[in-house]
């Protein structure tokens, strides 16, 4: 498997399992749009030399859904690099979980490994468990990994008020500006605004 894929959460079959060998180069979008509850699992070997993995995820939860995101990436070999970012607008009585261990072993120098969780609580009612892990191995390599929890910047709120914005579509703008990163891994411009739509759509029916 290799090129860039997006796999919608309920929709679509999310592989189990990915192995790249040498100079493999595979991008995958995963999203999860309001209405849907999953338990999605994925394990990705880096097995050959410059291999490079990208994995970004976007969730969109409104109501009662519960949605987890477990993966877990190995660096096998020397060379790899590998990114994760996943991003989360959580409302309602939601829940979001995301597991994300990435394992450098130890001959696996020059790795090169990323991982973020941020996620939006807009409910008191919205849960999120994020536990990003990072275990290494080799002494020459560049990871970092971490998760943020929050809500919406009120200041931010209050300046667009104050330019003749409503607060409803304050709150959208900012949860758009949130998610937008999560879009970059999509390589064809026509494709990333389709999708971009698709989500935003989403989050203005919700009325989140």
């Amino acid at each position: 498997m290799t090129g860039f894929r997006t796999y919608f959460v309920g929709r679509d079959s999310v592989p189990e399992s990915i192995v790249l060998g040498r100079d493999e180069e595979l991008s995958l979008l995963l999203v999860a749009l309001p209405g849907v509850s999953a338990e999605i699992s994925l394990r990705v070997e880096m097995n050959g030399e410059g291999a490079r993995f990208a994995l970004n995820g976007v969730g969109v939860s409104s109501f009662e859904e519960r949605v987890g995101v477990h993966v877990e990436l190995r660096h096998n070999v020397p060379g790899c690099s590998s990114s994760q970012l996943f991003k989360n607008l959580v409302g309602g009585s939601a829940r979001a979980d995301f597991y994300g261990r990435i394992v450098v072993a130890q001959d696996a120098q020059k790795t090169e490994a990323y991982q973020a969780n941020h996620n939006l609580l807009l409910s008191e009612t919205a849960r999120v468990n994020t536990k990003p892990q990072l275990e290494i191995y080799a002494d020459d390599v560049k990871c970092s990994h971490g998760a943020t929890i929050g809500k919406l910047n009120e200041d931010e709120q209050f300046y667009m008020r104050s330019r003749g914005i409503s607060l409803e579509e304050a709150r959208f703008l900012q949860m758009i500006s949130f998610v937008s990163p999560v879009f970059d891994i999509v390589p064809d411009g026509d494709e990333r605004e389709r999708l971009k739509s698709e989500v935003e759509a989403a989050i203005r029916e919700t009325a989140l």
